[in-house]
């Protein structure tokens, strides 16, 4: 079995900033093909001695909220470790041992707030994002997009198709509209003016 080390030289060595985003077939393949299995233990609560501390915490956040919008992109299984995610990343938050990551590494601490459909968990990664990542303005913009959607919709519409939830009409025309980066784009325009 693989250890945080491994997992954090992988996502924030191997895979680094240019393709913490970028997607792609090929590269969910090989996530799912590397930690499927070891994601499978963190879900059955087999890994949960990894959040004692603040490199384990962050290995097992990125296992549970990362790594599954990989490896089951576009089903219902991308977000089933969510809730893991934002108990690790709580209890870190609490200790304080986000603050000992640096940027950019930093946000995977608050993207599980940033992924929940709770308001106030859209709250909490708007702050964190704002007041302990001021070097990386545009993890903030990105959070409070997150938020502006939540608002509006009370869920994630992009995530509807794959939970099996009906969209609404509004839903369907905010999707259409370019979803999430055309609410990106005009928070963007906003801040401008």
């Amino acid at each position: 079995m693989s250890d945080p080390v491994e997992v954090l030289d992988y996502w924030l060595g191997a895979i680094g900033p240019e393709g913490w985003y970028a997607g792609g077939e090929e590269l969910d393949a090989e996530i799912r093909l590397i930690w499927a299995d070891l994601w499978q233990a963190a879900a059955e609560g087999g890994l949960d001695h990894w959040a004692e501390g603040p490199a384990g915490s962050l290995a097992l956040i990125v296992l549970c909220d990362q790594f599954p919008r990989n490896m089951w992109r576009g089903t219902a299984q991308a977000f089933a470790t969510d809730p893991l995610a934002r108990a690790t990343a709580r209890k870190a938050v609490a200790a304080g041992w986000d603050l000992e990551a640096p940027e950019p590494e930093r946000q995977f601490f608050y993207l599980p707030f940033e992924h929940s459909e709770d308001p106030e968990d859209q709250a909490l990664a708007v702050t964190l994002m704002s007041e302990r990542m001021p070097g990386s303005p545009d993890s903030a913009l990105h959070a409070r997009a997150h938020q502006a959607i939540i608002a509006r919709f009370g869920r994630f519409p992009f995530r509807n198709a794959a939970l099996g939830r009906e969209s609404t009409a509004e839903e369907a025309a905010f999707l259409a509209g370019g979803g999430y980066g055309s609410m990106v784009n005009q928070l963007r325009s906003e801040a401008m003016q």
